[in-house]
């Protein structure tokens, strides 16, 4: 086999590229395919997976009250938020990839899950498609409405149209919640109930430690 034969991306490679956008139009089907836990399988997956997981990341830090005040410090300037972005939306998608992972994982085997923590993760990372398009929809036409406001106290960036667009940001994490429970019916063959609790129960120990920095 030639060198370039070797690197070229499998069927199943280009397949997975497909099937993370899909994951917003036909997830059923979409996370019935993680129940191939094989090496070979997750292999496929884990570039388009991980490229999604990245993208929500950046999508998530934007999102962050962080956000709207970096233009506040007078040496921060516009060119430096694409890049605080990246390398902060890479720490949050680390973060929810293994340590949130990690929660699911435990919740899932808590009500009697077999499987693994890679399918696990990889689950929790299809489930951030919402989010992920929120970077390429939203984020650009708010970025646009609102310029440089948007990053900092004051400006136009409050109000009605500020509203709307938070409206549809919550709506996009909601979708993720969605979809993850949906993802985890869908690959464990469980009742709603069942994986509706296996999601709640992973996402009691983060909303705990919120509620306790928020107090």
């Amino acid at each position: 086999m030639s060198v370039d034969a070797a690197s070229r991306p499998s069927a199943l490679e280009r397949n997975w590229w497909l099937r993370a956008a899909a994951v917003l139009v036909a997830p059923r089907a979409v996370f019935i395919s993680l129940r191939d836990d094989s090496d070979d399988a997750s292999a496929a997956r884990q570039e388009p997976l991980a490229a999604l997981a990245g993208t929500a990341g950046i999508a998530g830090v934007l999102a962050t009250p962080v956000a709207r005040h970096l233009l506040n410090d007078a040496s921060f300037s516009v060119a430096l938020i694409p890049v605080w972005a990246f390398i902060g939306g890479a720490f949050y998608a680390l973060a929810a990839y293994w340590l949130g992972g990690g929660l699911l994982y435990g919740a899932a085997r808590r009500l009697g899950s077999l499987g693994s923590y890679r399918r696990a993760r990889h689950l929790l990372a299809l489930s951030a498609a919402p989010l992920a398009l929120t970077l390429v929809t939203l984020w650009p036409v708010r970025i646009a409405v609102y310029g440089e406001d948007l990053f900092r106290t004051g400006g136009n960036d409050y109000g009605r149209g500020d509203a709307v667009f938070g409206g549809l940001l919550d709506a996009a994490f909601l979708w993720c919640a969605w979809l993850l429970v949906v993802g985890v019916r869908a690959v464990h063959g469980w009742t709603w109930a069942r994986a509706a609790a296996t999601v709640a129960l992973a996402a009691a120990f983060p909303a705990l430690v919120v509620a306790a920095t928020s107090l």
